[in-house]
Formats: structure tokens, sequence, C-alpha cells
């Protein structure tokens, strides 16, 4: 994996059924363990300065697949840190050919920090206090759909 969250291998449209129905991109967790699915705090996807919302936007975790909801009340399964997650984002006809500037945060929680500090975490803004190996960044990527 690359030391960036949004990885460039993986980011694609996806066609179903002779159909462009899609995009997708994947992204790495930036924390020295695992966490649970129900740990994930997602946020809002932009692209090029179009905003997609948590709704339009399904995480692929070892192989299955999962909304924003159904991650929130899933405490079982795990994240790795040497798996990527893929992001599959509706939007009919995909993205053009050519270049496309990607900003998505998400951050998670944990046991050992304090209630009150994760209580103030917003995936789509930038903490007062710079902390990525918490997933409390909001993450920014140029990449190429060819």
């Amino acid at each position: 994996m690359e030391r960036e969250v949004i990885q460039s291998v993986g980011f694609r449209n996806i066609k179903e059924n002779d159909r462009i129905t899609g995009f997708q991109f994947k992204i790495r967790l930036p924390y020295y363990r695992g966490v649970f699915l129900s740990q994930i705090m997602p946020g809002t996807l932009y692209v090029d300065g179009e905003k997609f919302e948590k709704e339009d936007i399904v995480w692929q975790i070892n192989g299955e697949e999962y909304t924003c909801e159904e991650m929130s009340e899933d405490w079982q399964t795990h994240w790795a840190v040497t798996e990527p997650a893929v992001l599959k984002v509706k939007k009919e006809g995909g993205l053009a050919q050519g270049f496309h500037d990607l900003s998505y945060g998400f951050c998670f929680t944990s046991s050992y920090m304090p209630p009150s500090m994760q209580n103030a975490l917003n995936p789509d803004e930038e903490l007062f206090v710079f902390l990525p190996e918490f997933g409390h960044h909001v993450n920014k990527r140029r990449l190429l759909i060819v």
C-alpha cells in the first residue's frame, strides 16, 4: 500500500450491465491497529468540487459491502491495517477520463481517547490538533482515470 490514505491503485469507473453506474477508489487505515466498523465515522466525499453524501457511498471491507448505516451497527467486522477498503460511489455515467481531485475525511473512535475529544470529532473538518493516526484528517489526492 501507498503512504497516502487515498490510494492511486483501484481508482476507476464501475460498470454494471454495460452501463457505468459510478466510480470507486481505495483508502487505507492510517492507524497501527485495526478497527471495528462501528468505530468508523465516514465523512463527505468531494470530487472536483462535487459533493457526495455518505448515503451515496458503499464501503467494501474483507470482500463484503456495507452502507454507512450498516457500519455504525456492526461491532463484529474488523478492518485490518493491511487491507485497503474500497469505496464505491454512485454516480450515473461515472467520472470522465483525466485527472480528478478527491477530498475525503473519516475518523474513528479509540478506547484510550478521552470521550470529550471523541465527541468533538467531525470527519469533514480538520481537528485543532493534527492526529492522522486516528484518521482525523481530511485526505486529498489528485488521481487519474484512463
